[in-house]
């Protein structure tokens, strides 16, 4: 740990803090913090209310803190599937080559060109802005596996030609164990980036379809917290902290996830080198 980066630090710091928001905190929240006119509208910050209260009768800090455990949720999920398919599939298509090969290259690549903002769209259209979170993280599992299996499938047609796997074929080791125990270690620290940078892709996109109305409403994340505060006119109305507290929420979510993605790469090559 002392040869950490101070951006891995940094960048840690920063999700720890937000990992603690949203799901250390909640634990000592046992009410409904999505339920409406619960508390006086629009109170100010105190020592009963942290945030205050919004023009919904609902606590700010402990809305704040759910809304960011169900975007991390969200973002784990997506980033956690995406990530395993994508490398798996890679995996095999570069190694095995072949039929197997153009195969998966012509799924990812269909994938990749058919663009995942309109189809989000249309999936909260016709469900009314009542798609469960799951189905959206189902939705961007789709479109973002490709991206991994495309660069892990590169990497694999470059080892599968090295000594060390040809030696392993021939002393019999089955493909599965070729790929876990030969090729993934050369990928694992790619892989981790790819997985960070995918929680950061999968919060933006259902933040971005919730602030049009087009996510799961009835599920708090980030996302609808701000689509709630535009519904009643929070910014023209001066109540800075329910819309500001999720836009800057989001924003250092985002710094910390880059931060920690880029020191951990620099942290990787370091031990690379030496």
């Amino acid at each position: 740990m002392k040869h950490w980066n101070f951006r891995l630090k940094l960048g840690l710091a920063i999700l720890l803090v937000f990992m603690i928001l949203g799901f250390v905190f909640p634990i000592f929240h046992t009410g409904n913090v999505t339920e409406w006119n619960v508390f006086p509208k629009n109170l100010k910050p105190s020592m009963e209310h942290f945030l205050g209260t919004n023009g919904l009768g609902q606590d700010t800090f402990w809305l704040l803190c759910r809304s960011i455990q169900n975007s991390f949720l969200i973002g784990l999920f997506v980033a956690s599937l995406a990530t395993f398919i994508g490398v798996l599939m890679g995996l095999m298509a570069g190694l095995k080559g072949g039929a197997m090969d153009r195969i998966v290259m012509m799924l990812a690549d269909t994938f990749i060109v058919i663009p995942s903002l309109p189809i989000l769209i249309l999936l909260g259209s016709l469900t009314k802005g009542s798609a469960s979170l799951l189905l959206i993280g189902g939705v961007l599992v789709v479109f973002n596996w490709p991206w991994p299996a495309r660069q892990v499938r590169s990497m694999a047609l470059t080892l599968r030609e090295s000594d060390f796997i040809s030696t392993a074929r021939f002393s019999g080791e089955s493909t599965l164990r070729i790929l876990t125990k030969e090729i993934f270690p050369f990928v694992k620290d790619w892989s981790i980036g790819n997985f960070i940078n995918t929680i950061l892709v999968a919060i933006a996109a259902e933040s971005g379809l919730a602030v049009i109305g087009m996510s799961s409403n009835s599920n708090t994340t980030l996302g609808t917290m701000i689509y709630w505060a535009n519904q009643h006119q929070a910014m023209l109305a001066g109540r800075w902290l329910w819309i500001g507290a999720p836009v800057v929420s989001i924003c250092l979510i985002f710094i910390g996830l880059f931060l920690f993605m880029t020191g951990q790469q620099q942290y990787s090559a370091l031990r690379r080198g030496k």
